[in-house]
């Protein structure tokens, strides 16, 4: 039959030779076709077994935090989440507020992780800011409100047979906290990403912290209040002996730019209320603490004295100093030395959540993750708070 067809095809009988070539060179275009074919299969065999060992190892990779208690299925669709953006793991998780809560869409999804904000959050409290002595609050709105009571309720003394006569009522006041928005913008190579050794989590965390607490603790000082928290520094100063609400009082050193003497110091600390003093804090940059810590007092001592333990903070005339590098330095009219009761002083309000997008898209080849928190921060008790300022007057 074939040589029929060939015949029929050719027109001419093929000798032996030709016919055992034809032969040969249709069984190589098989085995060729076969081995191809054979070839295709393993290379997906194998691109399975990486994938497996690489679940493996995600899943034997040690846990960010211990502080919560995670279903281990939520772990593993966040991690494979981050490696290769496919949200298929995270579809149908029902999720509650004490476990991982997720809202995707189709421009690589939104997904907050209690792991990494919790991480975020400790570094935040560990970090040299005014969050570490201030009321700190957390709020599901937009705004909070503190409510002062300044004034002082009327009272007399009586007498059995006199008429009893109507006093002065203590008034209420209202001081609005609306929370800003503060974002982070950390990226990382997918190729990073990929090798499932390196702790995301960690990496992510350390980052957006850093960021937020540099942030956070500039705006807690120094902030306008336009789009970031007000800062204390930020409001109108005037003499102690003048002071009146919504206004910070200070001191001068009486001599600009310098501290001649340890006398402002001990007049700072008395001109705060008695009330303030037993919380009280002072708050300093390096250079002037380093200023400070020289100085003696008439019988040559140092005024300036070491925590006796690790992690305590140094002390200051018996009070906590804080160090905070974004307190100006001393200079002619700076207010470099702040002292008060922070806590009932200053509110921070924040919203708990914080959200992580996922971006593989604007950036390639890196991935970049946009990280948001709402905070918002100003003085909540103008007469908690007294300054020191380098002048004459």
């Amino acid at each position: 039959m074939r040589k029929t067809e060939r015949e029929s095809r050719t027109g001419e009988d093929l000798s032996p030779v030709q016919e055992v070539a034809e032969a040969m060179g249709g069984f190589l275009n098989d085995f060729n076709g076969f081995r191809a074919d054979m070839q295709s299969k393993l290379q997906q065999t194998e691109e399975r077994l990486t994938m497996l060992d690489r679940k493996t190892h995600i899943a034997a990779r040690p846990q960010l935090a211990a502080g919560q208690d995670l279903d281990l299925s939520h772990k593993s669709a966040f991690r494979g989440y981050l490696q290769s953006g496919d949200d298929d793991g995270l579809r149908g998780l029902e999720l509650d507020g004490k476990s991982l809560s997720t809202a995707v869409n189709s421009d690589g999804g939104y997904l907050v992780d209690p792991q990494t904000s919790e991480e975020i959050r400790t570094v935040l409290h560990n970090s040299a800011s005014i969050r570490s002595v201030a009321n700190v609050v957390n709020v599901e709105a937009t705004s909070f409100d503190v409510l002062v009571d300044r004034t002082e309720a009327g009272a007399g003394w009586a007498t059995e047979a006199a008429d009893a006569t109507e006093t002065d009522t203590p008034t209420i006041e209202r001081i609005t906290i609306p929370l800003h928005e503060l974002s982070a913008l950390p990226k990382a190579s997918q190729r990073l990403l990929d090798d499932s050794a390196f702790d995301i989590e960690g990496w992510l965390a350390k980052r957006i912290a850093e960021k937020f607490a540099r942030a956070e603790a500039s705006a807690f000082v120094t902030g306008d209040g336009v789009d970031k928290p007000r800062g204390f520094l930020n409001h109108t100063k005037v003499l102690n002996s003048n002071w009146n609400w919504q206004r910070i009082g200070f001191l001068p050193t009486g001599a600009d730019g310098a501290l001649a003497s340890a006398d402002p110091i001990v007049d700072l600390i008395y001109a705060l209320d008695a009330e303030y003093r037993p919380n009280a804090t002072f708050v300093m940059s390096s250079k002037t603490a380093a200023t400070i810590r020289k100085m003696k007092d008439a019988d040559g001592r140092f005024l300036w004295s070491d925590g006796l333990a690790a992690g305590e903070p140094a002390q200051l005339m018996g009070y906590p100093v804080m160090i905070s590098e974004d307190m100006p330095e001393i200079s002619n009219g700076s207010f470099s030395i702040a002292f008060g009761d922070f806590a009932a002083g200053y509110t921070i309000a924040e919203r708990p959540d914080m959200r992580v997008l996922r971006d593989p898209f604007s950036a390639k080849p890196h991935v970049l993750f946009y990280a948001t928190k709402r905070v918002g921060g100003d003085v909540s008790d103008f007469n908690a708070i007294k300054l020191l300022k380098f002048s004459a007057s």
